[in-house]
Order: structure tokens, then sequence, then C-alpha cells
């Protein structure tokens, strides 16, 4: 059976035989038993998220705080042309299943995260999801109609090659001041995002979206969880660590633009 997906190796369309994807150059791939297959075959091992990182960022989605930006990007799904979904950098599949029931079509996501993915297996067992990186996409060219990357690397070339003419590209990006109030416990000088610029080469913005909201978490372990999903885990002295460590709640407000651009003619 011909699948979505074409071979890493050698770009030819892959078909799917049980459990195992196999070109015309006899290059395979097995399905694990989760669901995903791992298309970084031949390439230095993938690094992603970290399992804490994963359980921290699934507990805080689920708990529904982010249901704004869901809709947002719910509606922007909605708008695109029906046909191929392609998310990537899709995690644990929150905003993939979300989008994917707003619109006709396939549905692919990947990820470089095999952690990520298993979770993402167990919300869409109808899509196809492949551990792979943004910048070499198992896709043909001109075969997707809605191509999301919701906080995801900006592979734009990658991007524009497997769009098909006029298709869609979402994104989600911070804002300025998007949890600006967890930044003025964390560190003595508090920084806001830097604005980026909206414009991208082959690309026509035909949108922006400002979504921003309030939120309360309710617990240390919440407090805990969104810290640890975020970039700001990384790199946060020990000071900053313990003044946060030491709340029970925290009332904080979210910033995102999403934006929307339909591919250009060539």
């Amino acid at each position: 059976m011909m699948s979505i997906l074409i071979c890493p190796v050698c770009g030819q369309e892959l078909s799917k035989e049980g459990r195992t994807y196999t070109c015309p150059a006899h290059h395979s791939f097995d399905i694990a038993r989760e669901g995903y297959v791992n298309l970084m075959a031949g390439k230095p091992p993938a690094v992603g998220d970290n399992r804490d990182m994963i359980a921290a960022r699934h507990r805080t989605l689920e708990s529904g705080i982010y249901a704004p930006l869901c809709e947002a990007l719910r509606d922007a799904a909605s708008e695109a042309p029906s046909g191929l979904f392609l998310d990537v950098g899709c995690g644990e599949g929150y905003y993939t299943e979300r989008m994917a029931k707003a619109r006709c079509g396939d549905t692919v996501g990947i990820d470089i995260s095999k952690d990520a993915l298993k979770l993402s297996c167990r919300r869409l067992p109808e899509a196809t999801l492949a551990v792979a990186s943004a910048y070499h996409l198992p896709l043909a060219s001109g075969t997707v109609s809605l191509l999301s990357a919701i906080f995801a690397p900006m592979a734009t070339e990658e991007f524009f090659r497997v769009l098909e003419p006029h298709g869609r590209l979402v994104l989600a990006v911070p804002g300025p001041y998007h949890l600006f109030g967890m930044k003025q416990i964390l560190y003595d000088t508090p920084y806001k995002n830097a604005e980026q610029d909206t414009a991208l080469d082959g690309f026509t913005l035909i949108k922006k979206q400002t979504v921003a909201f309030p939120f309360t978490l309710p617990s240390q372990e919440a407090i805990a969880d969104l810290f640890t999903m975020t970039p700001y885990c990384y790199r946060t002295p020990r000071a900053g660590r313990e003044r946060l460590a030491a709340l029970k709640e925290l009332s904080l407000s979210a910033e995102f633009y999403v934006l929307v651009y339909e591919k250009a003619k060539p």
C-alpha cells in the first residue's frame, strides 16, 4: 500500500506493508510498537525534548490554560484548503489533534523526539507519525495543503517545497510580554521577547492575530511544570529558581502571535 511518506535516503515514495515502510530501492523502516516510524536513519541521533520536559508540557497543556491559543489555531486550520495536514514539531500532539479535527484530509506529524511521538500516537491513532527533521521533511514536493509549526524550527525552504500552490502555513510564536511575570521572578533584569520580522521568502502573510490572556497556576507543581516546559529551564540562575520554587500560586499573562501565510506564486 502506497503511503504519504517518501524515503529519507533516496526520496522515492514509501509503501507500507504490515509494520514496515519500504521504497523501490529497498530502503526499509520499521514501525515502532507505539505506531511511529523513525526516518532519521543514517543521521546523527536526534535529541529533542527530554522526558521531563515532555511530561511537564503534557500536564500543563492538559490543564487547559492554553485553550485560547488552541482555539485560534483550530480556526486557522478550518480556514485552510482541505487536503494533507502536516504538523512540524508536533510534540505530544496536543495542537495537532485539535487542528486535525477542524479540517478534512490526512494528518502527518513529525518530531525529533521519540518520547513525544509516543504520546502523539495515543492521541492520533489514524495519523502518520514519524521521527524526522524539519529541515528534511519526508514528503514529496507540493503535496501539503496546510503546514503548521507551533514553536517549532523555521525551515522556510522545506516548508515552501512541500506546500502545494496556495497552501497555508500557520505559525505560533511568543509575543513580547509572554510570561513576563515569570521572568520578573526568575531574573534580576527581565527582558521582553524580541519582535520578529514577519516577512518570509516565498510566502504572503494573510493574517496576524494576537492571542493574549491571563491564567493562574494553582500549585507549586503547576508552576514547576510550566517552568520545565519553557526555555528558561536551561538558563535560569539558582537564585531565580529558588524564588520560583517558593511560590504556591502564580498569576501570569500569555501572549502569542498566530501568523497565517499563503504560499506565493512562483
